[in-house]
C-alpha cells in the first residue's frame, strides 16, 4: 500500500503544470515596485485638516493603549483618558434611551417581538415602521424611506408654527455630515468657488472644502457679544472676494454653535437671510444642536425665512435653504447609529436632482439611523405607555448637561487669565486663553522655538497631566493673536473638572514665575 501511494506521488510530481514552473521563473525576473507613497496620492487629502481627531487626540489614544496595556504600571499620573475633544455622548457615559433601543431592538430582530416584555406602544412603532420600510436589512429609497421623510416633514411643520414642509425636499443622509459632504461637493464648480464660515467653525466644513479645492472664507464672530454674527463685516468679504475672482457659493451658519456654544437671535438670522437674498448665496443651516438649549430659544432658519417671505414675497421668495438635523446630539447622542437629514428650500429641480444623484450612487444612508430618527421626532406623546420613562430619561440628560454646563463655565471664570462666554447652548465652550507675551514671556519662547502655537502647550501640558483631551483654538480659526481651547462638558462628575483646575494654577506658575 505504502508503496502504491508513492508511486502515484511520483506520477504526479511529473505532471506538475508547466505554468507552475514558468511562474516560479518569472518572479525572479524583475524587481518588485514599491508601494504608494503620500506623494502619490491626492494632495487635497494629505493636506486637509480635522482638529477634533488631529495630533492632540491621537497623543491621547496612544497614552489610553499604554494605559489599557499596563493598567497598574503604566507611569502616568492619571488612569483614564477624559475624551471632552468631541461630542460623543455615550463614549461619555450617557445612556441609550430606552424607547430608541426597544424599537431598535425589533426592528433588527422582528421575531423577538412577541417573546419580549416591552410596552405596547413600542412594539406599534416597530410595526408600523416594519410595514412601511420592510426589513432595515435592505436598501431603502434613495432619498430615504418616504414612511420616514413624511414623519419628519410633519415634525418640521410642527416645529415651525405650522409652515408646511413637503418630504420630497428631505433627503435623509448617514448623519448631519455626509449632508454637508453633498452640499460642497455639487456647489464647488471649481477652484474660485467660494465659501463663507463661521469662525471659529466645526473643522468638518474646511477640511471638506479642501477636499473639493475650493476657497474658506471666514467671517469671525463676536467673541465679546456671546458670539453673534456682523453682517457688515460678511457684506465686506463678499465684495472683497468677488474683486478677487472668488465666485461666493454659499454661507454655512452653525445655530446653536459650534465650538462656541451659543445661540444666534432673530436679528441675527434675519440678516444672513437678507445676504442671501441680495447676494443669491445658498444658506447652509447647520442646526443639528436645536434640542441641546440652555438658555433663550432655538429659531430654526427656515421658519424666520417663511415668516419673511410672507411679509415681502418678491424679496426672499427664491432664497435657497439647506436645513441640516442629526441624532448623534441632543438628548439622543447615537453618534455611531449615523442618523441625518436635510431639507432643502427653493433650490430648482435640476439641482435637486443632482443632490438625488449623489445620494443614488451611495445607494442609502443607513437605514437603521433613518429609523432612528422617526423614533427622535417622533417620540412618545404623554399618556402612551412609554411616555414617563422617555420624560424622565430626556430631562434627566438635559438637565445634567445644563448642570456640567454651568459647572464648567464657573470653573473657568475662577481660572487667572481666562474668559469666557456662558454656553447656552450645544455641547461646547470655548474660553480664550488671555496669555500675554509681556506675562508668559517663557510660554511664547517655548512656542516660538517648537513651532508650537500657546494653546497648542496648554492643551498637549493639560493631556500630559491630567489626561483630559481637548482641542487647540487654532484648529477651529481664532482672530489672530488670540488663543483658545474648545471642550465639552458631556464627561461626568467634578473630579475631571477639579484635576483642570489644579493643572491651570500649576501652568500660570510654570510660566510667569
Amino acid at each position: 500500500m505504502l508503496s502504491k501511494m508513492l508511486a502515484i506521488k511520483s506520477v504526479m510530481k511529473q505532471r506538475q503544470p508547466r505554468f507552475l514552473v514558468s511562474l516560479k521563473v518569472s518572479y525572479s525576473t524583475y524587481k518588485p515596485a514599491q508601494p504608494l507613497s503620500v506623494k502619490d496620492i491626492n494632495q487635497k487629502t494629505v493636506h486637509a485638516k480635522y482638529a477634533v481627531r488631529g495630533k492632540i487626540p491621537i497623543i491621547a489614544d496612544e497614552l489610553n493603549d499604554l494605559i489599557k496595556k499596563n493598567p497598574s504600571s503604566h507611569g502616568l499620573p492619571f488612569s483614564k483618558i477624559v475624551n471632552a475633544n468631541i461630542g460623543n455622548p455615550q463614549q461619555l457615559d450617557q445612556k441609550p434611551l430606552t424607547w430608541y433601543r426597544q424599537v431598535l431592538s425589533i426592528l433588527q430582530y422582528p421575531a423577538i417581538a412577541d417573546a419580549v416584555d416591552y410596552p405596547e406602544d413600542v412594539k406599534e412603532r416597530a410595526r408600523v415602521i416594519l410595514e412601511n420600510i420592510g426589513s432595515i436589512g435592505a436598501y431603502s429609497h434613495s432619498q430615504g424611506a418616504p414612511y420616514i421623510r413624511q414623519s419628519i416633514a410633519n415634525f418640521i411643520e410642527k416645529r415651525d408654527g405650522g409652515y408646511p414642509s413637503n418630504p420630497n425636499n428631505i433627503f435623509l443622509t448617514s448623519g448631519a455630515s455626509t449632508a454637508v459632504s453633498y452640499l460642497l461637493q455639487i456647489l464647488s464648480s471649481n477652484e474660485k468657488s467660494g465659501f463663507l464660515i463661521p469662525i471659529p467653525q466645526y473643522p468638518l466644513y474646511t477640511a471638506t472644502i479642501a477636499l473639493n479645492n475650493a476657497v474658506p472664507i471666514g467671517y469671525y464672530l463676536d467673541e465679546k457679544n456671546h458670539w453673534s454674527t456682523d453682517p457688515e463685516q460678511i457684506r465686506s468679504l463678499i465684495l472683497e472676494n468677488k474683486q478677487k475672482g472668488i465666485d461666493i457659493k454659499a454661507l454655512v451658519v452653525i445655530n446653536p454653535g459650534n465650538p462656541t456654544g451659543s445661540i444666534l437671535s432673530k436679528q441675527d438670522i434675519i440678516e444672513l437671510i437678507d445676504i442671501a437674498a441680495e447676494y443669491g448665496i445658498v444658506l447652509i443651516a447647520d442646526e443639528v444642536y436645536q434640542e441641546n438649549v440652555f438658555k433663550g430659544k432655538f429659531l430654526s432658519m427656515k421658519k424666520v425665512l417663511n415668516e419673511l417671505t410672507e411679509q415681502e414675497p418678491e424679496t426672499y421668495e427664491h432664497v435657497q435653504l439647506a436645513s441640516l438635523h442629526s441624532t448623534s446630539k441632543g438628548v439622543s447622542g447615537e453618534c455611531g447609529q449615523r442618523g441625518g437629514y436635510m431639507e432643502l428650500i427653493g433650490f430648482k429641480t435640476e439641482v435637486k436632482d443632482v443632490v438625488f444623484k449623489l445620494a443614488s450612487i451611495n445607494l442609502c444612508s443607513v437605514v437603521s439611523g433613518q429609523a432612528l430618527m422617526e423614533l427622535m421626532i417622533n417620540p412618545p406623546q404623554e399618556g402612551d405607555p412609554s411616555w414617563e420613562l422617555y420624560r424622565a430619561e430626556t430631562s434627566s440628560i438635559h438637565n445634567d448637561l445644563e448642570i456640567r454646563a454651568d459647572l464648567l463655565y464657573r470653573a473657568f471664570l475662577e481660572m487667572e487669565d481666562v474668559k469666557c462666554n456662558k454656553p447656552t447652548g450645544a455641547m461646547y465652550i470655548f474660553p480664550k486663553l488671555d496669555f500675554s507675551p509681556e506675562k508668559y514671556r517663557k510660554l511664547f519662547m517655548r512656542a516660538e522655538q517648537s513651532n508650537l502655537q500657546v494653546d497648542d502647550i496648554y492643551c498637549i501640558e493639560l493631556l500630559e497631566n491630567t489626561g483630559i483631551c481637548c482641542v487647540p483654538g487654532n484648529g477651529f480659526g481664532q482672530v489672530e493673536g488670540t488663543y483658545h481651547l474648545r471642550t465639552t462638558f458631556l464627561p461626568p462628575g467634578k473630579e475631571w473638572i477639579d484635576r483642570w483646575m489644579e493643572f491651570h494654577q500649576s501652568f500660570i506658575k510654570k510660566y510667569t514665575s
